[in-house]
């Protein structure tokens, strides 16, 4: 890689601004995309870093030109070797990061964006009204075909979008808008290092930013459609944009590739559902008069603020100290559960719920055995522990494609794993008999939330076909395995 770059010595107050030029083969409109960025917003710009993506013209050689007799504060980049759209941007988000910038602003090399509305771009994100705005043409109706957007591409656009918002519940106007600006805060909070090298990186870049729950403001652009070269494979990245967002309904599920290793110290999403493992524990709990409960692996306490509003008096153990638990539990103590309960959390409970906890632990049987030894007399033990026999476990592992995922039965954070025939042998070992055994399928009702009505339904429908052979066949297609427990 080369680099030459000019640094400004009269910085700007805050919020930084930097813009990233990404540039392959465009010589011939390099130097008039820089001469139409504004002189008033020009004043505003802490950097300009033009990525020259291996290009086999002389944007390099352009680039160089114009910072020669520029006041702009000009870094030009030659890769050696192409990285792609997406691994282009990559490079310009850690240079900014590197760089200290509160805000990057991505601009196209060709001229296919206006630079004179750039200040439109940031000012959601100067005005701390958002993480992320990008432009889009399909803002003002239609502005984009009186641009010059080829009817496919229209086409193509909108369906995409519309199957997009569908599966994610966004309402963007537009997905695949090139005209981009992000708080660099938002940027650090995502993975965008894995992501996509190739065009789809701005879809994943959003998916990213959604789960990460950032704020996305969109502004009108105008449409403007040269003699600019276009790479895009259409059908090739229509295929994967589909295939991101599947993966991204999918990991929603607790299904689809996670990272391994690493103490998860994340709170966990409750299920409101009935057919939920945390609705059949409320379910059990409800049926007790006022007891003493403790909720082992209490997480942030919202499960466990669901009991305490039952009238039980509820103290929680865990590993972190979530915000708000304070507020949930009438008693909190920090521990980490491979050690046991601590002393501190006290004894005689009526009932000690373990939901999804057991996996998480080195010697789960030591557990047991000491939350067994917490018990009052004619105390029960709730637990919930995922079924490592659920087909999805037993295709992964066939196939030689076994890894971690983020959530589910494989969870990267488990280290056991559970059968039903292996589980209730612990239980018999902690000398504890089953009052009663329930089992749970895949919670497809993940697949309602933040999805489009027609999506909900297909989730209500497919969520009744799954308890339906959980009914048929427990250890095949349940997906947890739910016990309520007292002394033999």
């Amino acid at each position: 890689m080369t680099m030459t770059s000019v640094r400004r010595t009269d910085r700007t107050a805050a919020p930084r601004i930097g813009v990233l030029v990404v540039a392959y083969n465009a010589a011939s409109t390099l130097r008039a995309v820089l001469d139409r960025i504004p002189d008033d917003f020009r004043a505003q710009i802490e950097h300009v870093l033009v990525c020259d993506d291996a290009s086999e013209d002389e944007t390099y050689q352009i680039g160089l030109e114009y910072q020669s007799g520029t006041t702009l504060p000009l870094t030009v980049v030659k890769h050696v070797e192409n990285l792609g759209y997406g691994g282009n941007q990559k490079f310009g988000y850690r240079w900014a990061m590197d760089q200290g910038l509160d805000i990057v602003v991505m601009l196209h090399g060709d001229g296919q964006y206006a630079p004179e509305i750039m200040d439109r771009i940031v000012e959601p994100l100067v005005n701390g009204e958002a993480d992320v705005v990008m432009g889009s043409r399909m803002m003002e109706r239609g502005s984009a075909r009186k641009g010059g957007m080829p009817l496919y591409k229209y086409v193509g656009n909108r369906v995409l979008t519309g199957f997009q918002n569908a599966m994610t519940g966004a309402s963007l106007t537009e997905w695949h808008s090139g005209y981009r600006a992000y708080s660099t805060d938002a940027l650090r909070d995502v993975p965008f290092a894995d992501y996509s090298n190739d065009f789809d990186f701005d879809t994943e870049i959003i998916l990213g930013m959604l789960g990460a729950q950032k704020r996305i403001v969109e502004v009108p652009i105008p449409t403007y459609y040269g003699d600019e070269i276009c790479y895009v494979n259409g059908m090739s990245y229509a295929r994967d944009v589909t295939m991101d967002v599947l993966r991204h309904r999918a990991h929603r599920m607790g299904f689809g590739g996670g990272s391994a290793g690493g103490i998860d110290t994340q709170a966990y999403e409750i299920k409101h559902s009935p057919h939920s493992s945390h609705g059949q524990l409320l379910n059990w709990l409800t049926a007790m008069p006022s007891a003493k409960v403790l909720d082992v692996g209490c997480s942030d306490a919202h499960f466990a603020g669901l009991v305490r509003a039952m009238g039980h008096h509820v103290v929680g153990v865990d590993l972190v100290k979530h915000d708000g638990v304070g507020e949930r539990l009438d008693g909190f103590v920090e521990a980490d559960l491979n050690q046991g309960l601590p002393r501190e959390a006290g004894s005689d409970y009526d009932a000690i719920v373990a939901g999804d906890v057991l996996e998480h632990v080195i010697d789960p049987d030591a557990l047991m055995a000491d939350m067994v030894s917490r018990l009052a007399d004619g105390g029960s033990i709730l637990v919930s522990v995922p079924n490592f026999g659920h087909w999805y476990p037993r295709i992964r592992a066939a196939s030689g494609t076994f890894d971690y995922d983020q959530r589910g039965p494989l969870d990267r954070g488990h280290v056991r794993f559970f059968t039903r025939r292996s589980f209730e042998r612990l239980i018999d070992q902690a000398g504890l008999r089953i009052v009663e055994r329930r089992t749970v399928g895949s919670p497809l009702d993940v697949l309602e939330r933040g999805g489009s009505t027609a999506v909900g339904k297909a989730a209500r429908y497919a969520s009744a076909v799954d308890r339906a052979a959980v009914k048929v066949r427990p250890t095949l297609f349940g997906y947890q395995f739910l016990y309520k427990l007292e002394r033999v």
